[in-house]
């Protein structure tokens, strides 16, 4: 038996999209310590995509956009597997196909549509699943290192993920009157995903958090995946409606003096 006892243990990924997904790193360490994975993804074309990457694994497809598909996903799952023991919730959209707009200019259905999304498809899941956790079932969703930068090319998303954050806290809560269930969140900070790439103006964000962390080297999606699966175990059983900040100093290293060197070096006059 391993330090994090997960062996045999059945847990549910949502969200793998590609190999650079902070499910699929996820899903990968889960079964590297024995658990039983099973994959949810979002559409029929994202099974197929992913069909090499999750190859002979059990995947089922649930777009929890609709509150139909999330109660058929649980039904199936549950005839299927019976108990589990945790839930990775790792799901989240934007709308950007118009761009960068200042958040004053956010329409109302792309909001409420990531809202519901990213969000509140996670009470919606918890709720559908409920029959089928074990006492002392996980659930964990991925959210950002912080609700309080306000950065322009995150725009909504930022108070979405908030939602989120609050959400897992009243689940936390909710549950905690007839079972042991616990729920978290890991905050990682910038990562190299597809989703992020998908970010305007995304790539400079992640250089400069990068020249704050204290290492000097941004966070990997392996250290992600580590600090969810510590969540999903009984060792961190005495963590429940918490966020697990994972941003390598970046949110304390406002006042770090290569950054201020660059960000005051006088520019070169034009000979």
């Amino acid at each position: 038996m391993g330090f994090l006892n997960l062996a045999g243990k059945n847990v549910l990924v949502m969200g793998v999209a590609n190999r650079k997904s902070v499910a699929w790193f996820i899903a990968k360490t889960l079964e590297e310590e024995g658990a039983n994975v099973i994959y949810s993804v979002r559409s029929e074309a994202r099974k197929e995509t992913t069909a090499k990457l999750l190859k002979d694994k059990p995947v089922y497809v649930c777009d929890v956009e609709n509150k139909e598909e999330i109660a058929k996903l649980a039904d199936e799952v549950g005839r299927d597997f019976g108990t589990l023991h945790g839930i990775v919730h790792s799901i989240a959209f934007a709308n950007y196909s118009e761009g960068f707009k200042p958040f004053h200019e956010t329409k109302r259905d792309d909001f409420l549509q990531a809202t519901a999304i990213s969000a509140f498809s996670v009470v919606e899941v918890s709720n559908a699943f409920k029959p089928y956790l074990d006492n002392h079932a996980s659930v964990v969703a991925i959210s950002i290192s912080s609700l309080t930068i306000t950065a322009e090319n995150y725009g909504y998303m930022s108070p979405v993920k908030a939602a989120l954050d609050s959400a897992i806290r009243y689940l936390a809560k909710s549950f905690s009157k007839d079972t042991q269930v616990r729920f978290n969140t890991v905050n990682p900070g910038t990562l190299k995903t597809s989703a992020s790439a998908g970010i305007p103006g995304y790539l400079e964000s992640y250089l400069f958090s990068e020249k704050l962390t204290f290492r000097k080297e941004a966070l990997t999606t392996q250290e992600v995946a580590n600090a969810a699966v510590f969540l999903l175990s009984e060792r961190s059983s005495g963590m429940n409606g918490t966020g697990m900040t994972l941003d390598a100093g970046m949110g304390i290293n406002y006042f770090d003096a290569e950054v201020i060197k660059l960000a005051m070096r006088p520019e070169e006059k034009e000979s």
